[in-house]
């Protein structure tokens, strides 16, 4: 049902976030899509997720500003249903971004810390 995923964090300036997790870090860019998201691998299985700041997202460096997103191995909707009948709230419904490709479905943990799924509906 759940395999793999990303670390997402919301940053002020994406191309000094590539620039920090890539040059600095010495982690490798595995995609980016202008100026609206990068991903790094950070080796081990994790990935990172660089978010630029938006008026809905929380401000970078505070609490929230980095969540975990959950990638689906199944149709979102049923993934979304299995997890409410184990009583899991989301918060509002699944999201799909403007250019369509990904559905992203958020909720939190028993602490509130925030997750995430995500289903990639287009290849890239």
């Amino acid at each position: 049902m759940i395999s793999g995923g990303v670390a997402t964090i919301y940053v002020s300036d994406i191309d000094r976030a590539v620039s920090f997790y890539t040059e600095t870090l010495g982690l490798s860019l595995v995609q980016r899509w202008g100026d609206k998201w990068a991903s790094v691998d950070a080796g081990g299985g994790l990935t990172l997720g660089l978010h630029p700041m938006s008026e809905h997202a929380p401000k970078p460096g505070t609490s929230g500003s980095i969540s975990v997103g959950l990638n689906v191995t199944r149709p979102m909707d049923e993934v979304v249903a299995a997890l409410e009948s184990k009583g899991v709230t989301f918060r509002g419904p699944v999201q799909e971004n403007a250019e369509g490709g990904i559905r992203l479905a958020f909720f939190g943990d028993p602490d509130g810390n925030d997750l995430y799924l995500c289903e990639v509906t287009q290849s890239w």
